[in-house]
Parts: structure tokens; sequence; C-alpha cells
């Protein structure tokens, strides 16, 4: 079924399919480890984040079948201060961090539910973290949800701050902040 994967940049154009991944993603590989309620939590900071697509950092992971490219995962590097969400979640911060100074981040990592545990992930963390290194970065953070943490830490990621927060459905959205060295 699978031959290989291959891997591009995404533009502008592969918004309506990168948005169709992430609402497959959230709302099917969440549920064995939150609740629906929390599940809806969690899309109040998730989504799609023009702005890494715009810095030629956010990847499209394909599957190359017999009869066409398949969308199967994205994800990407950020050079900017924000640690995480989409283009409406509060508390953004937009600015250039410094490689010399500041952590890159990996950002908007997704898979569509019918091809985990394939080893997209891996490819998604191993593109990201080859690109931030190549521009300078010497450390690299992420905002975790609970599902993505197994994945991080296996891949050498360490937490260093939980937030937890109540959110406007009042279930409990956790994001788990984690850092590797490059």
């Amino acid at each position: 079924m699978l031959d290989q994967f291959s891997h591009r940049l995404a533009t502008r154009a592969d918004e309506p399919a990168i948005i169709e991944l992430m609402r497959a993603a959230i709302a099917e590989n969440m549920k064995a480890f939150l609740s629906a309620a929390e599940i809806t939590a969690a899309q109040e900071s998730m989504g799609l984040d023009r702005t890494l697509i715009d810095d030629g950092t956010y990847f499209l992971i394909e599957a190359n079948t017999p009869d066409c490219k398949t969308l199967v995962g994205c994800g990407g590097w950020g050079k900017r201060r924000t640690l995480y969400g989409g283009d409406h979640t509060k508390g953004r911060d937009d600015s250039f961090s410094n490689p010399a100074t500041d952590a890159a981040r990996i950002r908007a990592m997704y898979t569509h539910p019918r091809w985990t545990r394939r080893g997209i992930g891996t490819l998604l963390l191993d593109l990201g973290e080859a690109a931030a290194k190549s521009a300078g970065y010497k450390t690299i953070e992420l905002g975790s949800t609970v599902p993505g943490e197994p994945l991080y830490r296996a891949r050498g990621y360490v937490e260093f701050e939980r937030d937890i927060e109540r959110t406007e459905n009042g279930a409990v959205n956790t994001i788990i902040r984690m850092r590797k060295s490059l």
C-alpha cells in the first residue's frame, strides 16, 4: 500500500487540505487520551498558523500511493516566539526569535488518523530539527498536548513546565512545554 513518504514545504494553496487533516487528527487521534470536552478545549488553541507557511518552515508529508500523493501529515518549526497554536490563539508573539539566545519551536504537528504509528511524527521532527539547526539554533522547544507527549519524550524532549487552563467550555486544556538541545 505505501511505497514511501515524500515531503515538501506547504504553500497557501495547501491551506484547505491542511485544515481538513488537522480537523480529522484532532477529532480522532486524541480520543484515547482526552474526553470529548477536553478535545473541544484543546481546539481553542490548536489550528493553522499561516506564519509558518509564509516563513517557509511548514512541511507536508505525502504518501506516495499507486494512484496519487496523499497528504498524511503536516508540521514544522518556527523561528518566531509563539510556542503553539493557530492564527486565532490568544497570547501570540509573532516577533522573530534570535538563534544565538532563543530556542526554535516545533509547531503544529498533525498526522491523519488512518496513517498514525508509521513514522510520520518522527519524520516531521527530523525535518524541523535539522532546519532549525541549519538556521543556527542550538535549542528547540515545543508545546505538547497530552497525546503528543510520549513521542516527544521518546525523541529526547524534556518537560520544563506544564500549563493547565480551564477553557470556555469549563474543561481542562493541558500544554506541556518541552525542550531539547540540537
